[in-house]
């Protein structure tokens, strides 16, 4: 049995949707937009399928294709991608995965996107002490030649409190840790992207594990949870 793919149909659906993005349009081709949403969906599921057997995955988010226009300049009302999210199952597996289908820009993004203000503390004080392993995992080959280099944004010198010359400022002054591959419309649409997507996701595992033992621990390696 042929397992979902993402369909160059859905691919024109989008781009003819950037080019007419009104509710006229979208309400003319609302039926034509639920098939490709739930042939997308078919895919996403399928991807989850493939990250329950290499990890404890909770939920698969797929995300409206409403965009929230209250406190933004564009008004358009339609976001012109598919998008959906996969969480880690548990208090102690920390990190997610994102996949977004858009012509020409189509990516998948895992790591730490919007840390709160406890967890970004403890990650940045861990790198202080010490980013020995932190290095050797984001610098294994396996990752950067899937994920390339760690991204984020960035305080402008030092956080309050951190010293601006600490020889692991570069990490320390990250507001995100995040790692994004992107992709080109033929791999998208390529029978084997299923099995990039998996392979991305496997390859960051490390990294995930890392983090979680960090966010999970205080400073001197004591769990913050009971088993």
């Amino acid at each position: 049995m042929l397992h979902p793919l993402i369909t160059k149909e859905a691919l024109y659906f989008l781009e003819n949707l950037k080019e007419n993005n009104d509710r006229d349009w979208f309400t003319a081709h609302k039926k034509e937009f639920k098939r490709h949403q739930q042939e997308v969906k078919g895919f996403f599921t399928l991807v989850m399928e493939r990250l329950r057997g290499h990890d404890e995955i909770d939920k698969m988010k797929m995300f409206r294709i409403y965009r929230d226009i209250r406190f933004s300049n564009d008004k358009t009302p339609y976001k012109t991608h598919f998008s959906g999210s996969f969480t880690r199952a548990g208090i102690r597996l920390r990190g997610g995965y994102y996949l977004h289908i858009e012509p020409g820009n189509s990516f998948v993004a895992t790591g730490f996107w919007q840390p709160d203000k406890e967890d970004l503390l403890r990650i940045r004080k861990e790198f202080e002490q010490d980013a020995t392993e932190i290095r050797q995992i984001i610098n294994d080959k396996n990752l950067t030649e899937i994920w390339g280099e760690i991204k984020g944004g960035e305080v402008k010198t030092a956080p309050k409190g951190f010293d601006r010359d600490h020889v692991n400022i570069d990490l320390i002054k990250k507001k995100q840790y995040i790692f994004t591959r992107n992709f080109t419309d033929k791999e998208v649409l390529a029978p084997k992207f299923i099995d990039q997507v998996d392979r991305s996701f496997r390859v960051i595992r490390p990294y995930f594990d890392y983090m979680s033992e960090v966010l999970t621990t205080d400073i001197n390696g004591t769990p913050l949870f009971s088993n």
